[in-house]
């Protein structure tokens, strides 16, 4: 029993790094950036909140556990901004990496369990993981638009961008939430292209 507990908080400690990744996003308040498990939390909440939005068949328990673990990998593989330019392939390389390391701190079956969980998010073939996917894009824009715009001014994003990169994240796993969301984000976007 001691040598699965020590190898539990072995994970949890290292988990505990997740508050080192700085995003881009700013925090509601606009004071700063918004950490990695600031995010993680902040999306389990949605999750919980915003469940009943979710399309049928959705679990959202099983939904709140990948948006708990999904992006502990950015200890290791760091934050990568929707709005950025970034090599996907060697994104996802370091991710991958990230999850063996980082899972692998853990005891065999719960190794294997959560990272089970974290493919399943990645891979975004399941309802449960397009619904916590549609989150993680619902979440940065609502934050933006509570602080006058936040990461899209800093990225210059307009509404063709915009709609390219994350309608269809969102629409996919989430229509109900992009239908509400769509027309705040275009009409922001338009003032802010003034």
């Amino acid at each position: 029993m001691t040598q699965r507990i020590d190898a539990q908080m072995a994970f949890l400690m290292e988990a505990g790094r997740l508050s080192a990744v700085t995003r881009a996003t700013r925090t509601v308040d606009g004071a700063r950036f918004e950490n990695s498990a600031e995010h993680s939390w902040h999306l389990a909440l949605f999750a919980l909140v915003l469940g009943e939005h979710a399309p049928e068949g959705v679990q959202t328990d099983r939904v709140i556990r990948m948006l708990l673990l999904h992006d502990l990998v950015e200890i290791d593989a760091g934050d990568v901004p929707v709005f950025g330019h970034v090599d996907a392939a060697a994104t996802a390389d370091a991710e991958d990496a990230a999850a063996t390391r980082l899972f692998g701190l853990l005891p065999a079956d719960q190794a294997a369990s959560l990272r089970a969980l974290w493919d399943e998010f990645e891979a975004n073939e399941t309802v449960d993981a397009r619904f916590a996917k549609s989150l993680d894009r619902f979440q940065p824009p609502n934050m933006n638009l509570a602080t006058e715009g936040g990461s899209w001014v800093d990225y210059a994003v307009t509404w063709p961008v915009f709609e390219a990169k994350i309608a269809p994240r969102i629409s996919h796993g989430a229509p109900v939430l992009w239908d509400w969301l769509a027309p705040k984000v275009r009409g922001f976007l338009a003032r802010l292209a003034g």
